[in-house]
C-alpha cells in the first residue's frame, strides 16, 4: 500500500506490509492465515495512520481468531504492562533465567568489596555466577543509553572482586547482566561488548535477545490476558502471578486474591488456551 504511517515518535515513514507480515510470522501463524489476516486489516488502513492505531487493528483482527496468536503478537505491549514498579519484570526475568538451567533469586542484598549492593537477580549453576540488572520501562521506544552499562559494570566489578577471593568460590566464573525490556542505544551496546557486560534487550542480540528467550520458555505474561481487566492483572502480579503458566497452576488462588470467581474462570480458561 502506497501511504504513510506516524511512528511512536512521531517520525512519518512509509508504510512498509513486510514489517507486519513479520511481525504476524512471529505469532505462530501460518502463512495462509497471514494472508487471511492482513486481507481483513488492509481495508482498515488510510495515510498518515499511527504505528499504534495499526497495532489496534491487528489485534483486534488476531484475537477474534486465536488467543494464543493474539497473545503472541502483543507481548511487547504486555511486558509495559508489568508497572509501574519493575519488580513484576525481574520475577519474570528469574524464571526466563530458571527455564536456562539456573538456581535463581530475586531482590538480593550483596556485599562488594566496597559497599553493599542490592542485585534485582541472581543465577548460578555449576559452573557460573551471574549478577542481573534489570532495567524495566513502561514507554515503548525508551532507549538505555551508556550511562547505565557504565554505572553497572562498576557494580558488578565490586561485587566480583570481594567474592571471587571466597575459597566457596574459586570453581566459578562471574558474570554481570542488564536486562531490559526496550533497547539499548549504540554506544551502550559497544560498551558493554567492549567491557564484557552481557546486554540483553527486546530485539539484542540477534538470536539470544529477550522476545527469543520468552519464545524458548514459552512464557506468556498475565498482561496479555484480554479476559483479566486492569485490576485482576494488578493484582495477579502483586501476589507472584506473571505468567500464564503461574495461573494455571495457582488457579484456585485466583479468587483468594481477589478476583471474584465468574471472571477467574474466564482468566484460567484463557491462560490454559494461550499455553496449549
Amino acid at each position: 500500500m502506497n501511504m504513510k504511517v506516524r511512528k511512536n515518535n512521531n517520525e512519518i515513514v512509509d508504510f512498509d506490509i513486510s514489517k507486519l507480515t513479520s511481525a504476524l510470522m512471529r505469532t505462530g501463524a501460518t502463512n495462509e492465515n497471514i494472508q487471511k489476516i492482513i486481507s481483513e486489516i488492509e481495508p482498515q488502513l488510510y495515510d498518515g495512520i499511527t504505528t499504534k492505531k495499526i497495532y489496534k487493528i491487528a489485534f483486534s483482527v488476531l484475537r477474534k481468531k486465536s488467543k494464543k496468536l493474539s497473545a503472541h503478537y502483543s507481548l511487547k505491549n504486555a511486558l509495559l504492562e508489568f508497572g509501574p514498579t519493575g519488580y513484576p519484570f525481574e520475577v519474570f526475568v528469574g524464571k526466563l533465567l530458571k527455564m536456562q538451567g539456573y538456581n535463581t533469586e530475586v531482590g538480593i542484598i550483596i556485599q562488594g568489596k566496597c559497599v553493599t549492593h542490592e542485585v534485582d537477580v541472581v543465577a548460578i549453576n555449576k559452573n557460573t555466577k551471574i549478577y542481573v540488572e534489570c532495567k524495566f520501562h513502561q514507554k515503548k521506544g525508551h532507549k538505555n543509553d551508556v550511562k547505565i552499562p557504565l554505572y553497572i559494570n562498576s557494580r558488578f566489578h565490586d561485587i566480583k572482586n570481594n567474592l571471587s577471593n571466597l575459597p566457596e568460590n574459586k570453581d566459578y566464573k562471574f558474570k554481570g547482566m542488564i536486562v531490559t525490556n526496550t533497547r539499548f542505544s549504540g554506544d551502550a551496546i559497544d560498551f558493554g561488548r567492549c567491557a564484557g557486560l552481557q546486554l540483553i534487550s527486546w530485539d539484542y542480540p540477534k538470536g539470544n535477545c529477550l522476545r527469543d528467550w520468552i519464545d524458548q520458555a514459552n512464557f506468556h505474561p498475565v498482561t496479555s490476558l484480554s479476559s483479566a481487566n486492569r485490576d485482576a492483572k494488578k493484582k495477579m502480579l502483586s501476589n507472584g502471578i506473571v505468567i500464564c503458566k503461574d495461573v494455571v497452576k495457582n488457579s484456585n488462588k485466583l479468587v483468594n486474591i481477589g478476583i471474584n470467581e465468574k471472571l477467574a474462570k474466564k482468566i484460567i480458561k484463557e491462560a490454559k488456551e494461550i499455553i496449549q
